[in-house]
Formats: C-alpha cells, sequence, structure tokens
C-alpha cells in the first residue's frame, strides 16, 4: 500500500473549489474523507474538521505526551540505569523448556495432499489454543530477553509493541476465527501505546525507532494517523544522505542511549519501511540499496538486529509481497538465496529458521521449487503436545561482534509459535492448489 503524507492537503484544496464537498466535510468528515480517499478508518477514532474564516482561526494542539516530564528526564539515563530497564519487565522469566518430539504423529513422507493439509490445519488449531494462552488481557504478546552467551543470566520477560506487531503480521494469514480474535485484540493494544503522530519505541528508555514503527503501523493501518500519513514527513527526514532509512529517531529530548552498538542503514529496517511506505520516490534509494545488497552482498554481516540471513530474507519477501511490482525482480534472487542456505535434508536450521524460509519462499512465488513435505515434516515434528513451538532466537545479536552489549537476545514459545502457523498456513493452501 503506497501511502500519501499529503493526501489530506490535496482533499483540502479539492475543497476549497467544491462547495458540495466542503459541506460534506463539514457535516460528516469522517464518513466522506472515507469516500474521497477510499480507506476505512478505525471506527472508534473521531474525525472533526474545522473552518477558518477571516474572524476566526483555529489552532490545533498536539495531545499530551503520554509520559510525564519526570518520566521522561528518567529515560534519559536509562542506559546506566538497570532499575528503570526491569520497570519494563516481568522478572524473572521460566526456565527454556526442551523442544518437543512430535515425530510420527503425522506420517509425513506417505501422507497425501489432503491429509497433510488437514494435519496442518489441526496443529495451526493447537498453536491457536496456545496462543490465546499467552496473550495477556490488553492483548500484548510477551517476550523473553535473554543473554546469548551466557545462560545463567537471569531472563526476563517483556512486552515492548514491536514484538506484538512482529507476530501479529506473522499471525494474520490464518483465518481462523481465533486467530482473528487475537489479532484484533492486539490491534487495540497497539493503538493505545502509539505515540503522536503515529511513532512506537522498543523500551521507554529508547528512542522512537523506525523498525517498531513501521510494523506496528502496518498491523493498525486504519488508524487515522497512520492511514492519514502524519508520521510520514519525520519519517522521510530520518534517512542518511544515500537516502536509507536509519533505525533511531534522535531528536530533541529524546534520550541518545544508543551511539556505542548503533548500525544505522539496517536492511530489515529498510525493508519494513519500504513495506509501509510503499514504491514512491522518497524509497527509490532504499529500494536500489537493497537490492544490490539482496543481490550481490554478504548478508552475515549485514543486520545488528536479525541473527540470520533468513530472518533479512522473510523481511525483504515481506516487503516485494507489499509493494508489487516495483520489487518483482527480487523474488527469484531471494529464493535462490533461501534455497542455497538449506541442509541436505532440506531443513533450513532451527524451526523459527525453517518456517520463515517457507514463508519467504512463498511470499516470493517459488514455494514450488521446494519437495514442501520437508519442511513441513520439520515444523509439525517439533509441535509440543500444548500446541506451542520452543522458544528460539527471533532477533538480536548472536554474533558478539558488538562486545557485551550485542550479547541480548530475544524470542519465545509465543513468537516461535505465530511463525510456525504462518508457514503452515502457507503450506496447506501449496498442497490444496
Amino acid at each position: 500500500m503506497k501511502k500519501s503524507s499529503n493526501a489530506v492537503d490535496l482533499l483540502i484544496l479539492k475543497a476549497g473549489d467544491d462547495d458540495e464537498l466542503r459541506k460534506r466535510l463539514l457535516a460528516r468528515p469522517k464518513e466522506t474523507i472515507e469516500q474521497e480517499l477510499g480507506v476505512t478508518m478505525a471506527e472508534d477514532h473521531e474525525i472533526h474538521v474545522h473552518e477558518e474564516t477571516a474572524v476566526a482561526t483555529h489552532i490545533v494542539l498536539p495531545p499530551r505526551n503520554r509520559y510525564t516530564r519526570e518520566e521522561r528526564e528518567e529515560a534519559r539515563t536509562g542506559a546506566s540505569s538497570l532499575a528503570f530497564l526491569r520497570k519494563t519487565m516481568y522478572d524473572p522469566a521460566p526456565p527454556l523448556r526442551p523442544p518437543g518430539d512430535g515425530e510420527g504423529r503425522v506420517p509425513v513422507r506417505d501422507a497425501g495432499a489432503g491429509v497433510l493439509a488437514e494435519a496442518c490445519r489441526e496443529c495451526v488449531r493447537r498453536g491457536l489454543d496456545f496462543l490465546e494462552s499467552t496473550i495477556d488481557e490488553q492483548g500484548a504478546w510477551h517476550c523473553i530477553r535473554f543473554n546469548v552467551a551466557d545462560p545463567k543470566v537471569p531472563r526476563h520477560f517483556e512486552r515492548p509493541p514491536f514484538i506484538s506487531a512482529f507476530c501479529v503480521l506473522a499471525l494474520e494469514s490464518c483465518r481462523e476465527a481465533k486467530a482473528r480474535s487475537i489479532c484484533a485484540a492486539t490491534r487495540a493494544y497497539l493503538a493505545d501505546t502509539v505515540e503522536y503522530p503515529g511513532f512506537w519505541r522498543y523500551y521507554r528508555h529508547l528512542p522512537q525507532d523506525l523498525d517498531s514503527t513501521t510494523l506496528c503501523a502496518l498491523v493498525i493501518d486504519t488508524h487515522p494517523w497512520i492511514l492519514l500519513g502524519r508520521n510520514i514527513p519525520r519519517m522521510l527526514a530520518n534517512r542518511d544522505r544515500e537516502g536509507r532509512f536509519m533505525t533511531w529517531m534522535l531528536e530533541g529530548d529524546e534520550p541518545d542511549v544508543v551511539s556505542r552498538f548503533r548500525i544505522e542503514a539496517d536492511p530489515v529496517v529498510n525493508a519494513n519501511v519500504i513495506a509501509y511506505l510503499g514504491d514512491c520516490p522518497e524509497t527509490r534509494d532504499a529500494q536500489r540499496w537493497l537490492e544490490a545488497l539482496i543481490s550481490d552482498g554478504d548478508l552475515k554481516d549485514a543486520s545488528k538486529w536479525y541473527p540470520d540471513e533468513i530472518a533479512i530474507c522473510y523481511a525483504v519477501a515481506r516487503a516485494v509481497k507489499r509493494v508489487t511490482p516495483a520489487l518483482d525482480r527480487l523474488r527469484p534472487v531471494l529464493a535462490d538465496r533461501v534455497l542455497g542456505l538449506a541442509d541436505e535434508e532440506g531443513g533450513y536450521g532451527n524451526v523459527l529458521q525453517t518456517a520463515q524460509a517457507v514463508s519467504t519462499l512463498c511470499d516470493a512465488e517459488c514455494l514450488g521449487r521446494i519437495d514442501v513435505k520437508r519442511p513441513l515434516r520439520r515444523i509439525l515434528s517439533a509441535q509440543r503436545e500444548d500446541g506451542s513451538w520452543p522458544e528460539l532466537l527471533a532477533f538480536g545479536d548472536q554474533t558478539l561482534k558488538f562486545g557485551a552489549v550485542g550479547q541480548i537476545g530475544h524470542g519465545s514459545e509465543a513468537v516461535t509459535t505465530a511463525f510456525c502457523i504462518e508457514a503452515l498456513e502457507r503450506l496447506a493452501a501449496f498442497l490444496r492448489t
């Protein structure tokens, strides 16, 4: 979907010459804007249109900051204050559970397509039952923050908006009623955590960032701030000289606590921005950079935040699908990248990587290039009796090349489960064709 930051300006310009449109905007603003722009806004958000005259001027005040001055000042020193960081977490998290072993539950090798598709459906439903038990009453997803290098370091629960958006974007491919219910609850949670004019941050003691912002915005794209492009001017101002989008929004009194381990031009973050903004002149430089990196570059050291090539390809494939046909030429390149990472048994590392590889190939329209029974067997056999899949590193640095700060990893059973459900939905659809 291509975003427009000047849609409202164009509508106002049109109303200047169209008295009937002007009357409708004043009488029924939300309905009229939806009709004129061909969009549907969130039902629980009001729209007001005011008309200035020669003797009446309107000044619009932005919403109050959701954090007090004291909280913002405390956040500025958050990098050196573990006490503040712990306020954003639940302490402690449970120990890592051993992986499941569902081998033999479904005889994948000899089963027909219909049987396998039904097996996918049953595993999806069991996975949704597990997810329903883990999402909190506000619709937030939980993740676990852990030390990749030292398992003795205490594990902590966390629930930044990014996690919820990260998982729901995967779960949106599932049409089960329970999945739709979970997604609806999470959208409400994300709408409640947005900061004007449409930005999010991972932790309160970190600046707003474009990774969290773009994923959350993709999930609640009917929110008027998002739909009308209120956040776009600041996003476009956050590019480097090469036109690539920088991760952190460092402005005004925002805390600058990320400089020691900052890598600005992250391929996943740029892919997410492109997925949100769409194909437009302002994203062309980032598109060209991303295309060159995927086609010819070394992805192993390309991202600070995403630990492997499959995770990077997954995000890029999502962008390719959303901005088609602008990046369609990357589909076979992405497929070749992913296929080159397969082992002798057709696997792609752990079950999370396998699930993301399946979804990448699906978005690249190249799922037919593999024997789908191989990744299907891997995903089905890894599901536990309670419907979950094991906790694995979903994002965070596992190379330790950034020192002690870079040893932090993030993942959870719920995160892995969301991506496995997404992959099973894609595999089931492929088997039915």
